[in-house]
């Protein structure tokens, strides 16, 4: 088949050589790949804690709710406008919405607290005490949650706009993630007035 061995042995090294290179080329591929996909589930898993956080703050709602409403029933318009915010913080789909949705209640709770001031009863309250300190906790799970989601949308939207991953990303159907972002209302202090 050969005419000598040095062409044989020349053409087994290249041939060699081309099925290597093919070989590393194609497993970095699917290593760039396996990537994007591992950035796009984790970006997933990020929301979804954010999403237990937001869940776990609208449970405690109805119960502050109703232990400020026993002693501050006339505050009526603050009542309403914290479960109004709950109602839309539990109906929003989307990143956006949901950050959206999270700052309008924050802002609500932050009206609500400070209406609680008013009433030195209530603050005294055992009940109405533990409900505070477990908002507080999961306003503090919550902007854990939100900071890693950030965090993780950050890595996934570097590579998929990078090059090499850059390539690779529409192939595992990962696109930008939304950052989750603060409304710039929720963090204004309310301003209550007696």
């Amino acid at each position: 088949m050969c005419d000598g061995d040095t062409v044989c042995h020349m053409t087994a090294i290249t041939l060699i050589v081309i099925v290597v290179t093919a070989l590393a080329v194609i497993l970095w591929g699917v290593s760039l790949y396996n990537k994007m996909i591992r950035l796009k589930n984790i970006v997933v898993e990020a929301e979804a804690q954010i999403d237990v956080q937001l869940q776990r703050r609208c449970d405690l709602i109805p119960n502050l709710v109703e232990t400020v409403k026993g002693y501050a029933a006339h505050e009526s318009e603050t009542l309403v406008a914290v479960m109004r915010a709950r109602s839309g913080a539990l109906t929003a789909n989307t990143i956006g919405e949901k950050s959206q949705a999270d700052g309008v209640l924050t802002g609500a709770l932050r009206g609500l607290l400070a209406v609680s001031e008013a009433y030195p009863q209530l603050r005294a309250d055992g009940n109405f005490l533990k409900l505070q300190e477990e908002l507080v906790t999961t306003e503090n799970s919550v902007a854990y949650a939100r900071q890693r989601y950030n965090d993780t949308a950050r890595n996934l939207n570097t590579a998929v706009e990078s090059i090499p991953t850059k390539f690779v990303a529409g192939l595992a159907k990962a696109e930008k993630a939304e950052f989750f972002e603060s409304d710039e209302a929720a963090k204004v202090a309310p301003k209550v007035q007696f």
